[in-house]
């Protein structure tokens, strides 16, 4: 590089640079993509995708248009962020399951409650719902700023010109950097009622103004069962709002026919996937026997709405059943509240006054500059309509002007300015009025390009008709303007119209619901045997039928153990992995009978894995487990240690390629010998063996030679004698070494 080169070099810290180049990033994701305008309530993409729509004239009493045809438009004009991030919003904003109010109509397949997606966008349609266009879209050119577009090839809206608080209507999701908003959907009524209180009394305590907005109100429906707790949320514009499905009970009208438990509506959190694992979740409460009252279940939902059918066992305990699924599935869900939106410039959490104030100010903004802008025009048209009527009282003159006049530009001086320079009268008698004329140059024009027909009597008549309404609209304007209580009065008559065109019912009931209370039947405890066989079924014998028959069980199944119906299974495998089982879920079976794959009821995979060590939950307590690898690593755990609720922990932190070997529980033993591939003997005392965490990898145990392995391991018990390849090899004769030997190696 030259010296000319270095010179242009700039030196900077390159903490702050990168401290900068983030925060530029954050707020840009922040205020250009993911969270809402307090004023519109719309992120940058919704409000373009419906500016977009209304420049393509995609009126709702026209035809419709395709979605491929509204992305590209929106994308190449003033959205460069990729067609399925528009197409989503677009799907989404045509969802009357997700907006309080839709904004789009789709003709198509727009995606169901369900979860199904849309079909692609060369297939749909759409066109603007009347509301959006109604109360979003209208007066577009008298109220809001434009802004140049990405490129500044185009004009768009800073803002749309929404006339009710959309932030509160629609409600808003959205993930930025560092921060997310939540906020539900509400009634387009009561969100009417409580801006129309809050224009009467701004000063009002939240409390009051939810006599108007009593809470959310969800799309799908059900029950918000904190009622209590909504103040403080709209107070501080955080918390959990809990939420239920709806249920109605539907009896069997023969003797014949069971009742029904009839879900009909459903929390706000559970659209999609959520549905469906709501089915999953009560088939295994059944399966389990934990819902004994239902034989079967159907989900007959449809375009309609919901209806998810449980058929009940008769004489049904129905509360017994709605707490269960209450406390047990989705069916009772929290939906978490942050209303969090760009206010002047930068993100801000709002209470619901706060929401309410922002509105309120851009209200007054957009109407201000709507009635200058009408005033405006009604000031012109009083000037033009004024001079129209003033030539009308002095047509002969006008015509004597326009007789003697060369061309237009001498009439129209004369007109304005009384400039009879360059006038040729035909008629003697005219030059005194013609030089007392001072028309504007507006009004002039506009009588030099009247018609005959306008000095028509009746015409004259409509002309004079015209500047009196003219007149009456400008003293409305200046009213308007010139007054804050008058302009309180239209805006509250102008949202009085939107809600008795646009308003629906309620659909959530509020209320202050009992928890759900739920205590599982209390289990007998039993004492039975698990069994396993080679292949990896497994079952639960009776203690009597295996007491019965325990020569042939031993005989027949690798695995049996003794345990309490209670208790939990604990399979330790050479993956350094520990699967718990409750043995409640393990099938009950006959001697004969198959039983289930093990691995249909916990991860455990034989193909992968092999069991070490089978045990209980109970038998753990308080005991000590040694651990033992095929790289001789080596580690005492306490029991304590895998206390867990876990299907399945780490027992143990491998190396690669190593494995789980051996695994015990230490019986009061005092000595250990490990056996090597390579006939390595070494016995040390046990001690020397650290007690450590399950998530330690030990430490060494022996020194192994190349390609040698640890193949076992032996606690010294009395007279410990063992067959190593057809010799005997007493155990305690083994000269006692120190841990990390070589070891000794036995002769055959």
């Amino acid at each position: 590089m030259s010296e000319k080169e270095l010179d242009k070099v700039v030196s900077v810290d390159i903490n702050e640079e990168m401290k900068q180049c983030y925060i530029d990033y954050a707020m840009s994701v922040i205020v250009a993509r993911a969270l809402p305008d307090v004023r519109d309530g719309l992120k940058p993409v919704q409000r373009r995708i419906l500016y977009s729509m209304n420049e393509m004239n995609l009126d709702p009493n026209k035809g419709y248009r395709k979605s491929a045809r509204i992305v590209g438009d929106t994308m190449g004009k003033y959205h460069p962020h990729g067609d399925s991030s528009i197409y989503d919003t677009l799907v989404v904003m045509s969802q009357e399951f997700k907006k309080g109010m839709a904004l789009v109509d789709g003709h198509g397949n727009f995606g169901s409650i369900e979860g199904d997606g849309a079909a692609a966008m060369r297939y749909t349609e759409a066109r603007l719902e009347k509301f959006a266009q109604e109360v979003y879209l209208k007066d577009l050119d008298k109220t809001v700023n434009f802004v140049p577009n990405y490129d500044e090839t185009e004009k768009e809206p800073e803002v749309l010109p929404v006339r009710v608080p959309n932030l509160l209507v629609n409600g808003a999701e959205g993930i930025a950097v560092g921060m997310s908003t939540s906020i539900p959907t509400h009634n387009l009524g009561e969100v009417v009622d409580v801006v129309q209180a809050y224009i009467d009394d701004p000063a009002a305590p939240t409390e009051e103004l939810m006599k108007y907005l009593p809470g959310p109100d969800f799309p799908t429906g059900g029950i918000i069962a904190n009622k209590s707790e909504l103040p403080q949320i709209y107070e501080t514009g955080v918390g959990k709002i809990k939420l239920r499905g709806r249920f109605e009970v539907e009896l069997g009208k023969r003797k014949v026919d069971k009742d029904k438990l009839i879900i009909t509506e459903i929390p706000y959190t559970m659209i999609g996937a959520g549905i469906n694992k709501f089915l999953v979740d009560v088939a295994d409460l059944v399966e389990s026997k934990k819902l004994t009252d239902v034989v079967d279940i159907s989900n007959q939902s449809n375009k309609d709405g919901i209806r998810i059918v449980l058929e009940l066992r008769k004489d049904a305990d129905i509360d017994r059943i709605k707490n269960i699924l209450y406390k047990k599935t989705k069916l009772e869900d929290t939906f978490g509240v942050n209303m969090l939106a760009i206010a002047d410039g930068r993100p801000e959490t709002l209470n619901l006054k706060g929401i309410l104030r922002n509105f309120m100010e851009f209200q007054y903004q957009n109407t201000e500059h709507k009635y200058n802008v009408l005033l405006e025009k009604e000031l012109d048209k009083k000037e033009i309509q004024e001079g129209l009527i003033a030539a009308c009282d002095c047509i002969d003159l006008i015509i004597a002007i326009l007789r003697g006049s060369k061309n237009l530009k001498d009439a129209k001086a004369c007109l304005m300015n009384g400039d009879i320079s360059n006038i040729n009268f035909k008629v003697a008698g005219f030059e005194e009025d013609a030089a007392k004329l001072h028309f504007t140059e507006r009004q002039a024009a506009a009588i030099l390009e009247m018609r005959l027909y306008k000095l028509i009597g009746l015409e004259i008549l409509a002309l004079e008709k015209e500047h009196k309404a003219t007149l009456k609209k400008i003293a409305e304007y200046k009213k308007i303007l010139g007054s804050r209580a008058v302009m309180n009065q239209v805006i509250k008559d102008d949202l009085a119209a939107i809600k008795t065109e646009f308003a629906i019912p309620r659909r959530t009931r509020i209320e202050d619901g009992a928890e759900a209370v739920y205590v599982e039947n209390e289990i007998s405890v039993q004492e039975v045997v698990f069994v396993m066989d080679r292949f990896g079924y497994c079952k639960l014998l009776d203690k009597a039928t295996y007491e019965r028959n325990q020569e042939t069980v031993d005989t027949e199944q690798v695995h049996v153990l003794r345990c309490l119906n209670t208790d939990k299974l604990c399979l330790f495998t050479s993956a350094g992995v520990l699967h718990q089982i409750k043995a409640m879920d393990i099938p009950s079976g006959k001697l004969r009978d198959k039983g289930v794959p093990i691995e249909n009821l916990s991860k455990y995979n034989g193909r992968n894995e092999t069991i070490c060590l089978l045990t209980t939950a109970r038998a753990l307590k308080g005991r000590v487990l040694l651990f033992a690898t095929r790289l001789a690593m080596v580690k005492q755990v306490p029991g304590e240690e895998f206390e867990t609720n876990n299907r399945m922990v780490a027992a143990t932190k491998l190396q690669d390629e190593d494995s789980v070997v051996f695994v015990t529980m230490i019986n009061g033993e005092t000595d250990i010998v490990l056996q090597t591939t390579g006939g390595n003997f070494l016995r040390f005392p046990l001690d020397e063996i650290s007690i450590l965490k399950k998530a330690s990898r030990g430490v060494r145990g022996i020194r192994l030679a190349k390609n040698e392995e640890l193949e076992t391991v032996y606690l010294i018990g009395e007279n410990p004698v063992i067959d190593y390849k057809g010799k005997e090899v007493h155990l305690n004769r083994l000269k006692l070494a120190k841990r990390d030997g070589k070891g000794t190696k036995v002769r055959l």
